[in-house]
């Protein structure tokens, strides 16, 4: 029992101290925020004090700089659709590779497999050569883009989770006179709903935090978030503000953050858990 005990609080000290090590960037990159630039240089790691301090004023600078509030409502706008689109798609792609069992669903299971080791830096000058030509480097475009990348991984985790779906739902919802549509709409995908949730948030994460993709498809006509914060940040010659930076990447991490809160008690939740009664 005591043996249990020591390796249980060995085991939170260990967690405790990761868990600091993981969250210290975001509490340095928070803490300099509020300090004014030079002293951001000369002691970044040092806490902010009467002489340091520079209040909100790193925030209203960045927020005035060119292109910001644009480029947050673009983000969004880029990140919510394609993480809507890539959940529907990946769902019913998945749920149609599982329950038809043919060759050609064996082949594309092991497509969307494969696009999940190819490294992006090997496809990114063909890919921008063919979006361009496709005329897909806009806002509505990207979208697309971004089913193409995301959805080896999202296919592969609704794969997984749609095996341990009882068939008999289904069935049960097809004798009751349900089409397929209906039945994955109404049946399948309110039970996928842990798995779509925990897709959702790793996409959102990746597609929000994005810089190259965005940077290579819409250039800086149309600026995403981490690449308006790159461009507006840099003065003359090479110069940095530091303070409105380590603002705005407050600022871009908020939203990312808000959404993980409001959805992970979602992700453990075990719905299909008593679905089929005897």
């Amino acid at each position: 029992m005591q043996k249990k005990k020591a390796a249980n609080a060995a085991l939170t000290v260990i967690m405790a101290l990761l868990s600091a090590l993981f969250l210290a960037p975001i509490f340095i990159v928070l803490m300099n925020s509020f300090k004014t630039k030079f002293n951001i240089i000369s002691s970044p790691f040092s806490f902010p004090d009467s002489d340091t301090f520079a209040g909100i004023q790193n925030y209203i600078n960045g927020i005035n700089s060119s292109g910001i509030i644009t480029a947050f409502f673009r983000s969004l706008f880029i990140t919510v659709c394609s993480v809507a689109v890539l959940v529907i798609c990946s769902a019913m792609a998945a749920w149609y590779i599982v329950r038809v069992k043919s060759r050609f669903t064996k082949l594309m299971y092991y497509l969307f497999v494969f696009s999940m080791i190819v490294p992006f830096q090997m496809v990114m000058y063909t890919m921008t050569y063919t979006v361009t030509s496709l005329k897909l480097n806009n806002l509505i475009g990207i979208i697309f883009v971004y089913l193409g990348f995301g959805a080896g991984l999202s296919v592969f985790m609704m794969s997984g989770f749609i095996k341990s779906v009882p068939l008999e739902i289904e069935e049960a919802a097809m004798i009751d006179g349900c089409s397929p549509l209906q039945t994955f709409f109404m049946v399948v995908f309110p039970i996928l709903k842990p798995t779509a949730i925990t897709v959702a948030i790793l996409n959102a994460m990746w597609i929000w935090n994005d810089y190259l993709l965005p940077y290579l498809i819409l250039g800086t006509s149309q600026k995403t978030m981490p690449v308006a914060i790159q461009l507006a940040m840099q003065g003359a010659y090479g110069a940095v503000d530091w303070g409105g930076f380590m603002a705005m990447l407050v600022i871009a991490i908020i939203p990312i953050v808000i959404f993980y809160l409001f959805c992970q008690r979602y992700i453990i939740e075990g719905v299909v858990a008593g679905a089929v009664k005897g």
